[in-house]
């Protein structure tokens, strides 16, 4: 029987806190989440019928600070799954010193189905229910997979609603009008850019050189593989969840969002202002695009897509991690005998939490920043990280998840011997 994402989680938390010496206090608490609300949503649709949705949220750790994480509206959303989303995002927060726990939360819903006014009663419904679990010294929820601005704003103005009062930095990711971030939509596919860069520096490589194919083509495959054309990469692959096109020459990333959001369908096009025509390329599974001999894959959709069944076929020399947890613990050490290197999702898609943390800042100051100072601090948080991690990486001849957690889990078990531990009060230490 397959592991759980959650014991999945677990279970690479426990051996790369075991490498790491973390202290078994700082291990045994990390494996208990502080607190779960579970809860079923009822929502009247258009037609009169009243349909029911399972709802999560977790407040993981909060050691360094809030709980801080998105809220995921997907069909296979359940509380195993949160939890396991929570416990990454504790370690994801750590790893970029940021004052934040972990935390995330989700809806058993396939938003696609429901329409503007259903999936508007069911965001403030979800708000009403999780309203006293949910506060900007508390818990700060963010967009995730299938939310966005907008359903953040919805919530917002619920909150507000309830508590009867302003509260700007109770969310993140909300429309720049009602308090969001300017760069917040971007955050995640310029953060995972961010590591690239610092990639090709540290392995000597040249963007112009770089053949890439990404699993995903949402907000942040979409951003990632732009920016990755724009400094000279040739993106070869692109897919979503129905499939995907593949040219050995490459494709205009661009072309193929701009027809992504008229058709809703990737295709594989080259648009000259309002007149797109097809280009040869092949249609290909997402199974393929994962087995394709590619420098970089971006893993850029949901958990598990490489797993002990396929991770032989995979025949990229390095994988860069925009999902959450795209690689099972049980795939990694297949991959890693093969040579390929993983940049773990932890250090790659925290640009989304850098950047809600900016605008928390934001809002708690009630002085907003410009564009070009939030890229320019994201930029900087993300290379200073990724070097951290390198370091680290190199210093214990480790591989880059295996340093990532190490860094992080130092910076929590700081914080608790801070409080005492059983060292302390065993030893006076």
């Amino acid at each position: 029987m397959s592991k759980s994402t959650y014991q999945d989680a677990l279970s690479r938390l426990e051996s790369t806190a075991a490498a790491a010496g973390t202290s078994p206090e700082v291990v045994e608490s990390l494996r208990h989440p502080k607190s779960i609300l579970s809860t079923t949503l009822s929502v009247r649709m258009d037609d009169g019928r009243m349909r029911y949705f399972p709802a999560y949220r977790c407040h993981y750790n909060n050691i360094l600070g809030p709980s801080k994480g998105g809220i995921r509206f997907h069909p296979a959303v359940d509380q195993d799954e949160v939890t396991a989303l929570a416990l990454w995002m504790t370690i994801k927060c750590a790893v970029l010193g940021l004052p934040y726990g972990g935390g995330k939360g989700g809806v058993q819903v396939d938003p696609k189905r429901l329409t503007p006014m259903e999936l508007e009663r069911l965001s403030r419904h979800y708000m009403r229910s999780m309203a006293d679990f949910i506060g900007p010294e508390l818990d700060i929820p963010a967009p995730d997979v299938n939310t966005n601005a907008r359903i953040m704003g919805w919530m917002l103005s619920e909150y507000e609603v309830i508590h009867k009062r302003r509260t700007p930095a109770v969310i993140t990711g909300k429309p720049i009008c009602l308090g969001g971030s300017e760069g917040r939509e971007e955050a995640t596919g310029r953060g995972a850019f961010h590591c690239v860069e610092a990639l090709l520096k540290r392995i000597g490589r040249n963007a112009s050189e770089m053949t890439v194919a990404i699993q995903g083509f949402g907000n942040a495959g979409q951003h990632i593989a732009q920016l990755l054309q724009d400094v000279g990469c040739t993106i070869v692959a692109i897919s979503d969840s129905r499939g995907g096109i593949y040219s050995s020459s490459g494709f205009d990333t661009y072309s193929i969002a701009r027809e992504k959001e008229r058709s809703r369908i990737v295709r594989g096009v080259y648009c000259d202002k309002s007149v797109c025509e097809a280009v040869p390329h092949e249609q290909i599974s997402n199974e393929e695009l994962l087995a394709l001999d590619v420098d970089l894959l971006i893993p850029a959709a949901l958990d598990g897509v490489i797993h002990r069944g396929n991770a032989d076929s995979v025949r990229a020399d390095y994988i860069l991690e925009v999902a959450n947890g795209p690689v099972r613990a049980d795939a990694e050490d297949i991959l890693m005998n093969k040579g390929v290197v993983i940049v773990p999702d932890v250090l790659v898609n925290a640009g989304g939490v850098t950047v809600s943390y900016f605008e928390w800042v934001q809002n708690r100051q009630g002085y907003p920043w410009d564009l070009s100072t939030v890229r320019s601090r994201l930029e900087s948080h993300m290379i200073t990280a990724f070097d951290e991690v390198w370091n680290e990486a190199e210093q214990r001849r480790c591989t880059l998840r295996d340093a990532a957690y190490a860094l992080a889990l130092r910076r929590i078990e700081l914080s608790m011997k801070s409080l005492g531990t059983q060292e302390y009060f065993q030893n006076g230490e």
